[in-house]
């Protein structure tokens, strides 16, 4: 089952590459390893969300991940 990238990083699928950073920052803040030491949970999240910034903020990945 593939994530939606925009939900995990609660953003519209109109979001500005502004939006998509300040989205990023703010789950990386919460589930940061070191502010969640031992919560393997938070740190797949962390993961996830660096997953999805990753594709959100290249306008190529961006463009062929929105195809699907």
């Amino acid at each position: 089952m593939k994530k939606d990238f925009y939900e995990v990083l609660g953003i519209s699928k109109g979001a500005s590459p502004e939006e998509i950073k300040k989205a990023y920052r703010k789950k990386a803040i919460k589930y940061h390893p070191d502010k969640n030491p031992g919560d393997a949970t938070a740190e797949e999240n962390f993961k996830t969300c660096a997953e999805a910034y990753e594709v959100l903020s290249d306008p190529n990945k961006k463009a062929k991940y929105d195809q699907y």
